[in-house]
């Protein structure tokens, strides 16, 4: 086991090497005017040269990457004289449109968007999961046609309309929930929790549909294998069989799905963040887009591919714990 762990950690830390190379290469290398890209058409000669040197990039691009990782690693500092920023480590680059680390930028937005996931996941994987697998225990009873339906219905949604929708019934028409807000964990862990229901619910709602009709066709074929079988042949009780045997070698696929879906939410729900008014990664990539601040787009497109990676590691190491047979590929 501790072989496998050492092996994927060798390589998610060669993955990210090369995530951030192509990172790197792709917003400060390709452009042919990086900083004219950030400054704007009007700029003068003396204004990008201004930016190229606060921002260093008039340096060699080996020199400039060389630079990256040592600010990531213990920090570095940007500009000089009148001009001169420290951006502590770890520093994934400095915006001067924000004039602050952009380190900064993003341990401001992220509680936000990591509360979202957080408390989503909690919802579709609990609602998905539950409703998928009862459905299957219960094939071609109204239950399982009633699932069935809530899942089409969920899975043909949007997180716009179905978002809107909640928030008039719940919000403007019924009063029953307070408008969407963000409070600190630390500061209020209730008002947390009732601040994040309606994008919780928004979330949980649509992707336990994926989830209930995957679970349902796991189980479904999980039950037809020979080992589930042989269990009751031996006399196992139903619901040794379904929970400890059926439920163990379905619940695999969904682990997969589960944890690149949320690593690739952790990257940004920009959606959810814009239709409840939450200040989050998502809004503040598109805010750095529509502004044309490449060291925040770059450190949140690098961050998004960590969280994919690290969601990687996790499902493997879950792989390893579902099913012993993984720990020796």
């Amino acid at each position: 086991m501790v072989r496998f762990i050492v092996r994927r950690l060798l390589v998610a830390v060669a993955t990210l090497i090369v995530i951030s190379l192509v990172t790197f290469g792709l917003f400060f290398a390709v452009p042919s005017s990086p900083a004219r890209v950030m400054c704007g058409k009007n700029c003068t000669a003396e204004d990008i040269a201004q930016v190229e040197q606060r921002l260093g990039i008039d340096q060699p691009l080996p020199r400039q990457y060389l630079d990256f990782v040592r600010g990531v690693a213990v920090g570095r500092t940007y500009g000089s004289g009148d001009f001169s920023r420290a951006c502590p480590a770890p520093c994934l680059g400095y915006s001067f449109r924000n004039n602050q680390p952009v380190t900064e930028i993003i341990t401001q937005r992220l509680p936000v968007t990591v509360s979202i996931v957080a408390g989503g996941a909690v919802v579709w994987l609990l609602l998905g999961i539950s409703l998928g697998m009862i459905s299957a225990l219960r094939r071609g009873t109204v239950f399982d046609r009633l699932a069935i339906g809530i899942s089409l219905a969920g899975a043909s949604m949007q997180v716009y309309f179905f978002g809107l929708i909640l928030l008039y019934v719940l919000v403007y028409a019924t009063g029953l929930l307070p408008f969407p807000s963000y409070t600190p964990f630390t500061e209020n862990p209730l008002r947390w929790a009732v601040g994040l229901l309606l994008p919780w619910m928004t979330l949980g709602f649509l992707n336990s549909a994926i989830y209930a009709r995957l679970s349902r066709a796991q189980m479904l074929e999980t039950l037809s294998e020979d080992f589930v079988r042989t269990a009751r042949a031996k006399g196992l009780s139903r619901r040794r069989v379904h929970l400890r045997h059926a439920l163990r070698a379905a619940i695999t696929p969904i682990v997969t799905i589960a944890g690149l879906d949320i690593g690739t939410s952790l990257g940004g729900t920009f959606i959810t963040e814009s239709i409840f008014g939450l200040q989050g990664l998502g809004k503040a990539t598109v805010e750095a887009v529509q502004f044309l601040n490449l060291p925040v787009v770059m450190a949140t497109v690098l961050l998004a591919a960590v969280f994919i990676v690290v969601a990687n590691i996790v499902v493997d190491l879950l792989y390893a714990a579902i099913d012993p047979r993984v720990r020796l590929n």
